[in-house]
């Protein structure tokens, strides 16, 4: 089936762009390679509009496939007439043909079917139709001893339970209801009783009321978790007048005595069948908006995490600090390989501490160390303090780096491939100096829920967000590009067409046969044929390769341009790179040909004037104040520096080197109202906030970026004082209380989550 112009005219782009990016993935070209290398195909569509037509292609296949199912389970029925094919063939979401299918799907025995095995099915039309007749009369004719029904009372009431059901399976009626809950409905939660100490971080939600309509996604998957622990009751429930008098409106036609049980039946059916329906249906969807979000959030955090300015290939000592276990130590060459490791005891007493100093010393020499990377966990402070001591020279720069996910990482099989003959602690460290060196190529080994950038990670689909986050590696490692030659396993796994079992052939080969010395020769790699290797080649770099154009990202296909660009210019390949006065001679519509375009023809462009050039930021070095170590140290007021670890919905979390995150809320993030934390900043962006608020024994730190914090937190206290002789509902207005700057939000909204794991 053609989906085209459905996906066109929803995302708002052209039909055949929508056509052109279809039949590339029909083909097997990934996301990253459609992106940089068919624009004259797409019309220039990026990633995101790219990803986009993906997921809504496969929503619609999959709609139409429940489609197929649901006529031919009508079908074998016998109950498909034409008019109800028509209906199920015009339905456009999974909600109305699901609404449509209820009445002929296989349920269990309902209060409705056992009134119709007592024969009361006529009976209800009659009431259902309000015709004019007796009602105690009529129904008296149902009377049947051995059916159980044993007066008028019973065949009345067994009608109104078959026209509850038809009301509630009706696919209008659903609709109307459906509408009035997205919009109108509230979440309700309640503490389970005597469980108030075990639910503190719950407390915002002990007895709380929020429109279902603009409900934040992460207070969704807050009030569900506290739900599914069993700590709170959760309920999402409609305004029941509002609801009644629609579905009144929708059945009721007369104003006589068959109308009054009707409309008794209607009751009946909200309470007891529609309702908890709607009810089941809105928590899935809202499920649905809060994951959504929840997982986009956490994929533009992990993008901003992998693509974090790398140091480069410097030769690194890196120390996993600690106390009592003393710090591990390793040495790694400038492509980041163990040269080198061993166990120093800095903190455990001044000789240590001596002797040690003299051990790194020698090592800086022996292995001519340029920087050296020190884990942010226990001891890291001291171990920056205590290394920062002995005056190294300016030329080795000193960093602290996230460790978080380094335990992961050594104890993987990747961890225990790579180093077979090392423990544990030797694996983390490697893992921290490398990451000071690349990112990107570290974190990759990394599963990217282990990274510490999420938001209620273990709470969304788990499906979706691998989906995600997956997507958003492939993005980020085929934006910067692999170099072949040092490449592993796990980074190359995430090239455009490649995966991991080609991968571990590529790996294979190197090791067999040497370094790659050109792109052509991956088409040697068994199991690496022409398909993989157009999907794969522009996004891999050959450094010192003889053709100048394998450490460039201009593709092998486009070759010939660069080619011909250079013959007409009479000068080689490696002269039109170096030379700007060269490319400025160039006129690219001079070679815009049946497959290549001004688009890809700029891109060229700009990638001879800075081969293989990588997008991520240049690295800047960043220290903590002196003045803190632990979160005891910190002062109301104190400004001070500090590196932004976390994103979410209502703030962002920033390292400010006490080893507990402090908290920006939403509200403090900026002088001016912010709909969006990551409107302002950035995972991984340096930043300088105040000290509003400090609490020891929950371990929380409330932050702030305004410019005068404190104003606004006494106006708010005062506004809090005023707000607590109003009426619970005022809860509904938190929102509101968001924007004018509520600071004491802070504590409640992150529920604690300590992003540091």
């Amino acid at each position: 089936m053609d989906y085209s112009a459905k996906i066109a005219k929803e995302l708002n782009i052209l039909e055949k762009q929508v056509e052109a990016t279809i039949e590339l993935f029909n083909e097997g070209a990934t996301v990253p390679f459609i992106a940089r290398y068919r624009k004259e195909a797409t019309g220039s569509l990026d990633e995101v509009s790219i990803t986009n037509i993906r997921e809504r292609l496969n929503q619609l296949i999959e709609l139409d496939k429940r489609r197929e199912a649901i006529l031919t389970s009508i079908e074998e029925q016998g109950k498909l007439s034409k008019e109800l094919k028509e209906k199920i063939l015009q339905a456009q979401t999974l909600a109305s043909l699901e609404d449509i299918y209820l009445p002929f799907r296989p349920k269990r025995r309902t209060r409705a079917t056992i009134a119709k095995e007592k024969g009361l099915e006529p009976l209800a039309k009659l009431i259902f139709e309000q015709s004019d007749f007796n009602i105690s009369d009529e129904a008296a004719k149902y009377i049947n001893k051995e059916k159980q029904v044993n007066s008028i009372e019973d065949a009345i009431a067994g009608a109104k339970d078959i026209i509850a059901e038809w009301v509630s399976e009706n696919s209008e009626a659903r609709e109307a209801i459906r509408e009035i809950f997205r919009k109108d409905a509230l979440f309700r939660t309640k503490v389970v009783k005597d469980k108030e100490d075990q639910a503190a971080k719950y407390k915002d939600y002990f007895d709380w009321t929020e429109p279902v309509a603009t409900a934040p996604s992460h207070r969704i998957l807050a009030m569900r978790r506290g739900a599914k622990e069993k700590l709170l009751t959760m309920r999402i429930e409609a305004p029941l007048e509002k609801s009644i008098a629609k579905l009144e409106e929708l059945f009721v036609t007369k104003s006589n005595e068959a109308a009054l049980l009707l409309k008794e039946a209607i009751l009946d059916s909200f309470k007891r069948l529609l309702s908890l329906s709607m009810e089941t249906e809105i928590r899935m969807e809202t499920k649905k908006r809060a994951d959504e979000e929840a997982i986009r959030v956490f994929a533009e955090n992990l993008r901003q995490l992998l693509l974090a300015a790398p140091l480069g290939q410097k030769r690194i000592l890196a120390l996993d600090p600690g106390f009592r276990t003393g710090c591990k130590l390793v040495c790694l060459d400038a492509q980041g390989q163990l040269v080198h490791n061993d166990t120093i005891y800095p903190h455990t007493s001044k000789n240590s501490a001596q002797s040690d100093a003299i051990k790194i010393k020698d090592l800086c020499r022996k292995f001519k160390i340029e920087a050296i990377a020190i884990g942010n966990g226990t001891a890291s402070r001291e171990t920056l303090q205590y290394v920062r001591s002995l005056e190294l020279g300016s030329d080795i720069e000193v960093v602290m780096v996230s460790e978080s996910g380094a335990s992961i990482y050594s104890a993987s099989e990747a961890a225990r491939e790579e180093f077979p003959d090392y423990d544990l602690t030797v694996r983390g460290a490697v893992s921290i100096g490398r990451r000071l060196m690349d990112p990107l190529a570290e974190l990759v080994k990394i599963d990217p829920k282990s990274i510490g950038v999420g938001q209620y990670q273990h709470d969304v689909d788990q499906k979706k967000l691998k989906n995600s986050l997956d997507d958003t590696v492939m993005s980020c490692v085929n934006s910067v590009g692999v170099e072949l030659n040092t490449a592993s396993k796990q980074l190359l796994a995430y090239v455009s067409g490649v995966g991991a079992s080609v991968a571990e052939k590529i790996i294979a080969y190197r090791n067999e046969n040497g370094r790659f010395n050109s792109r052509q020769e991956l088409l040697k790699v068994p199991g690496l044929g022409a398909k993989c290797f157009e999907q794969c080649a522009g996004f891999l770099r050959i450094s010192g390769a003889q053709n100048p154009l394998d450490a460039s990202s201009v593709h092998p296909e486009a070759y010939y341009i660069v080619e011909k660009m250079a013959a007409d210019l009479k000068c080689s390949v490696k002269d039109l790179m170096t030379q700007k006065e060269l490319r400025k001679k160039i006129k690219l519509s001079d070679y815009v040909d049946e497959t290549i375009g001004l688009p890809t023809l700029t891109d060229i462009m700009a990638e001879l004037e800075k081969p293989g050039r990588d997008p991520r930021e240049k690295f800047e070095s960043f220290n903590f104040s002196d003045q803190v170590n632990e979160i005891s140290d910190l002062e109301v007021g104190m400004k001070l520096p500090g590196i932004v670890t976390n994103i979410t919905a209502f703030g962002a979390f920033v390292d400010i080197g006490v080893h507990q995150d402090g908290l920006v809320h939403i509200s403090q993030i900026s002088d001016n109202y912010v709909k969006d934390p990551a409107d302002v900043v950035k995972v991984h962006q340096k930043v300088s906030v105040t000290v509003t608020e400090v609490d020891i024994n929950r371990k929380r730190i409330a932050l702030s970026m305004k410019s005068n914090p404190f104003e606004e937190v006494s106006r708010v206290k005062k506004d809090s004082k005023k707000s607590n002789n109003k009426s619970k509902q005022n809860r509904n207005t938190r929102d509101n209380k968001v924007k004018r700057g509520n600071q004491n939000l802070q504590f409640g909204e992150g529920l604690g989550i300590n992003l540091k794991l």
